[in-house]
């Protein structure tokens, strides 16, 4: 484990410690490791605000905090442009607190343009997803429902998704870099696969909103993340802690690096802050 930042948060306040899902808490494999899911529960019985900030959708996320016992507080879904309250005596275990949409017109036309064969999935919020064909199983959790094109780009959305199961990573960024998109927030996943946001949302700015709310101060602030669209939560945190298995780029400007998924960095992190906290 490599370490940039070791200076510890001493406030006895209750933190907002921010966490990604996959690469983070669990492997891409969905291996939870026990110490890991010791650590967040102890979090969260000593007071501290444990969200989940995740580029997954609702549906997919609400089966992540059942996994991890976290029956109350609030979950940061859709790269930023979803905030959930966990509220268990609702239907479906939750109250949207904040939904940014944006057209996605222009964005996916350019992309079609660029990137014919690519799949598309346009979120829909609380059910699953409408594709324009289907993803390879186990990428999309909720129904897909397969739509012409006009329809996949007829409403505004919290996020779309563009696929390329037979590409590789690489030179699926550099094509998307080179296409260039403008007017929403986008990230490159770890295979081909590229989420896009309403301009301006990420996960960083959906904490923020979420740290007033809570009154928490700003220093008392912990995120960990292991992708690109994880940047700007780690940024924004007083302590952002990039996980060892993340790429180069996300290292660069995390204040610390923990250990990797397999090696459960994150409980590193997590023992670190109950041990400042008492």
């Amino acid at each position: 484990m490599s370490t940039r930042h070791t200076g510890r948060l001493e406030s006895p306040r209750r933190r907002l410690i921010a966490l990604d899902v996959d690469g983070t808490i669990i492997t891409h494999g969905g291996h939870l490791d026990a110490r890991v899911h010791a650590a967040i529960t102890a979090c969260v019985s000593n007071g501290h605000h444990v969200v989940i900030a995740t580029g997954r959708s609702v549906v997919a996320t609400m089966p992540v905090l059942a996994r991890l016992g976290i029956g109350h507080g609030y979950a940061v879904c859709s790269n930023g442009a979803v905030t959930l309250r966990i509220d268990p005596r609702r239907p479906k275990g939750y109250k949207i607190l904040e939904k940014v949409t944006f057209d996605p017109r222009p964005a996916l036309t350019l992309l079609r343009d660029e990137l014919p064969e690519a799949l598309v999935a346009v979120e829909d919020l609380g059910r699953g997803f409408m594709v324009s064909s289907p993803f390879p199983d186990g990428e999309l959790m909720g129904d897909q429902r397969v739509v012409p094109w006009d329809v996949l780009i007829a409403k505004r959305a919290t996020r779309v998704t563009l696929r390329m199961p037979d590409a590789e990573p690489e030179a699926f960024m550099a094509h998307i870099e080179r296409i260039g998109l403008h007017e929403v927030s986008y990230a490159v996943g770890w295979t081909a696969w590229l989420d896009i946001n309403p301009e301006g949302v990420s996960k960083g700015s959906a904490l923020e909103q979420l740290r007033r709310r809570l009154q928490v101060e700003p220093c008392d602030t912990v995120a960990v993340g292991d992708q690109r669209n994880d940047i700007e939560m780690l940024q924004w945190a007083a302590r952002g802690v990039a996980m060892g298995n993340a790429p180069e780029q996300v290292q660069a400007i995390a204040d610390e690096v923990t250990g990797t998924v397999e090696e459960a960095g994150l409980a590193t992190v997590l023992e670190s802050v109950l041990d400042s906290t008492g």
